[in-house]
């Protein structure tokens, strides 16, 4: 892991493989997770691609910066990240869930950073009544209540039914490890997001949407609607996932975003 310090004064610590001229991927974790949930594609694209995985502020070994956020803020975390890391062509972004609404975020704001989006697990849609509600009180439990009894019903939901036990409590663990700040500034930004609805049918870079088929968080037919709107988009279903598809099936996530990579237009050279 690297530490990279932002021109907006915080630190991202990430995961930084490859070679330094190669066409780059951006990795970007879901909430309230961090960027080892990435490991297995990051390694196995690596020799052919410059591969950036951060943990976002304040999650895994990024420091807690406040309890309030917005998803444009880890947007432009991103964008500054790919600064520090003297990334100038555009980026293959990656995201998952909260993930992908920032990887849409970025893809509004910084069109010209982009070279293709790989959206998996996530939504495009405003939260609803019930989701601020229940946004809030996350929040707010975890700043009161610390984080051990949260952890424990996310990661009943994040995984297949049938997921090795041992995988579920390793995750459990590591939401249970995360900063209350950090969770609450998370909830907030994801009752806060914008409806990223509208910028769907504007986007003109290639694109590739992934569903869990055991997905209850945002079932496939929530993705499948992403992929349509979307010019050209393809839409592929992981076998026997839940909302975690690169963590409970890593070889085949690995191979669908490795299939679609293959896809790309060459990639302009990094300047040297």
């Amino acid at each position: 892991m690297r530490t990279f310090s932002l021109d907006s004064g915080i630190s991202l610590a990430a995961l930084d493989l490859g070679d330094a001229h190669a066409p780059p991927i951006l990795f970007i974790h879901g909430f309230p997770l961090d960027g080892s949930m990435w490991h297995h594609a990051a390694q196995h694209l690596a020799p052919n691609h410059r591969i950036l995985v951060p943990d976002l502020r304040g999650y895994g070994q990024s420091p807690p910066v406040g309890e309030h956020a917005l998803i444009a803020d880890y947007a432009d975390d991103l964008a500054d990240l790919l600064d520090a890391a003297r990334i100038s062509t555009p980026a293959v972004l990656v995201g998952l869930s909260m993930g992908g609404m920032i990887a849409l975020d970025f893809a509004r704001r910084f069109p010209q950073r982009l070279r293709a989006l790989v959206l998996c697990c996530t939504r495009a849609t405003p939260e609803t009544p019930e989701g601020l509600e229940r946004r809030a009180a996350l929040a707010h439990e975890a700043l009161n209540l610390g984080t051990a009894n949260l952890a424990a019903a996310m990661a009943s939901a994040l995984f297949h039914p049938e997921v090795a036990p041992d995988l579920r409590a390793l995750w459990q663990r590591r939401i249970a490890a995360t900063d209350p700040r950090t969770v609450a500034a998370g909830a907030r930004a994801l009752a806060s997001r914008p409806d990223a609805r509208p910028l769907l049918p504007t986007l003109r870079v290639p694109s590739l949407v992934i569903a869990g088929e055991s997905d209850t968080l945002t079932p496939p037919d929530s993705l499948r609607a992403i992929a349509d709107a979307i010019p050209g988009a393809a839409f592929r279903i992981i076998p026997r996932a839940g909302h975690l598809p690169p963590v409970e099936q890593p070889q085949a996530f690995t191979q669908t975003l490795a299939d679609f990579l293959r896809t790309l237009p060459p990639c302009p050279p990094q300047n040297r």
